[in-house]
């Protein structure tokens, strides 16, 4: 058995990892307490003489010189602002958050010595960091425990029922296991999915994660990101949920008790209205395709952005085109803007376009528009190319040798739009490239782990 503790100070961190490791007979480690012998130092004196840069590399240090196997392990409330940290406490161990209002907080550490990281009163103070480390926080943990009324004692308790029976009672999984196998999914991960049901075969501890669209057969996260959660050591398995009724997945996802929800066509702008907290880029672009459930809170993202201007990075304040006026193209003219591009939208229903080019300040017409705006950059964000409706949105003769052209469909690799770009001489960016980009962004906020570019593709 190996736990983690992670939280803010005065959660109860030290102290629930005291009496988890007597209940349970394994070594209770302080990552704050090994720091402190490592540096022969108080945390104090390391602030005051290194700040707080030169003690995060000292907290690294210790994390990496952790050693394997079984152990309850304590960590200081900003270790999980480094992803390498998470990463490291993460392989092989169950991540616990500990949790308390911040009333509750700012009373049980008022008389702590510990420096502050800002200048702000106590109170203010802990607002601050807590705004800033709720998500990253809700990305690490498997489970979350709200200790603020909770005993020392009440909290391991409910630890230790985590550990033994998890948080899906078996009933839960059966009815999760006949849905996926009446939505039509491959018959291969329906078989995977019976893990689920098998009492000698199901880790309590394993936590779930899915996609969810209508259609969803396309996607390649459930292949990526199983084989990501298999490589960092993660107890996680990801389905695959396609359902025309947005609420029956929810509704699903709450018995079930998802950790995170990549959402594709139709729901990236139907499900903004279930979400607890949008960042603002999300909230910006008017769709999320990343939800991140924590305890009673649904964080809610778009990667979808990350994905279109990170390969299009060194085409700032050129002119582009977007074609379509749905979700991903909400997210494409976002990221193009955020380049200083001079963007035009164009869409056959001329009012969607409209719509968009009116919330975001730029132009918009139909499609037969095209020909007489000459753009440098062209991004396809409608579903024309995707498997099996193997179409193109633009003919040869609308393209020419000085234009970018970056299709969002990735299923084909190789779309047709793709292909006659390429034999236009255009610069292409298959749709690949943006989905290996926004599912790093993505499996970050699942996990709090960042993965290298290469490691997605070399996934896929």
């Amino acid at each position: 058995m190996r736990v983690v503790l992670i939280g803010f100070r005065g959660t109860g961190k030290t102290e629930t990892g005291r009496l988890l490791s007597r209940l349970t007979a394994v070594p209770f480690l302080d990552t704050d307490a090994m720091i402190e012998a490592s540096a022969g130092m108080t945390i104090h004196e390391i602030f005051h003489r290194e700040g707080e840069e030169g003690f995060r590399a000292r907290e690294r240090e210790v994390i990496r010189a952790l050693s394997p196997g079984d152990a309850v392990i304590g960590t200081g409330g900003g270790a999980i602002l480094d992803p390498v940290n998470v990463a490291l406490l993460r392989k092989g161990s169950t991540m616990v958050l500990l949790e308390a209002d911040e009333a509750v907080i700012e009373k049980r550490i008022a008389a702590s010595t510990r420096p502050p990281l800002t200048t702000h009163p106590l109170r203010e103070e802990i607002h601050e960091l807590l705004e800033l480390r709720r998500p990253l926080y809700a990305a690490a943990a498997d489970f979350r425990i709200d200790t603020s009324l909770k005993s020392q004692n009440e909290v391991v308790l409910v630890i230790r029922k985590f550990l033994d029976e998890g948080t899906v009672p078996r009933q839960a999984r059966e009815s999760l296991v006949s849905f996926l196998e009446g939505s039509g999914i491959p018959d291969s991960e329906v078989a995977e999915a019976r893990i689920l049901t098998d009492v000698d075969l199901w880790d309590p501890r394993t936590r779930l994660y899915a996609i969810a669209g209508y259609p969803a057969t396309q996607s390649r996260s459930p292949l990526l990101f199983n084989r990501l959660f298999k490589h960092y050591g993660l107890s996680c398995h990801y389905l695959r949920f396609q359902d025309p009724d947005l609420s029956r997945i929810l509704r699903l996802a709450d018995e079930t008790d998802l950790r995170g929800l990549s959402v594709t066509i139709p729901f990236k702008q139907e499900i903004l209205s279930t979400l607890t907290d949008v960042e603002v880029h999300a909230n910006a672009i008017g769709a999320v395709n990343t939800v991140v459930r924590c305890g009673t809170r649904r964080f809610g993202y778009n990667t979808d952005w990350i994905g279109i201007r990170e390969p299009l990075s060194d085409h700032r304040g050129e002119k582009a085109v977007v074609l379509g006026a749905g979700g991903a193209a909400a997210a494409a003219v976002y990221a193009l803007l955020s380049l200083d591009m001079e963007v035009t939208i164009l869409n056959r229903t001329v009012e969607k376009a409209a719509s968009m080019a009116e919330r975001f300040g730029c132009s918009y017409g139909p499609p037969s528009a095209f020909d007489r705006l000459d753009p440098a950059v062209v991004v396809n964000a409608t579903p024309v190319g995707m498997e099996p409706e193997l179409k193109s949105p633009l003919q040869k003769h609308q393209l020419r040798s000085t234009m970018t052209v970056f299709d969002l469909v990735y299923t084909p690799p190789e779309t047709p739009l793709l292909r006659i770009a390429r034999n236009s001489r255009c610069q292409t960016i298959p749709g690949t490239e943006m989905f290996v980009r926004q599912a790093a962004a993505q499996f970050r906020h699942f996990t709090g782990i960042a993965p290298p570019l290469d490691l997605i593709r070399s996934a896929m």
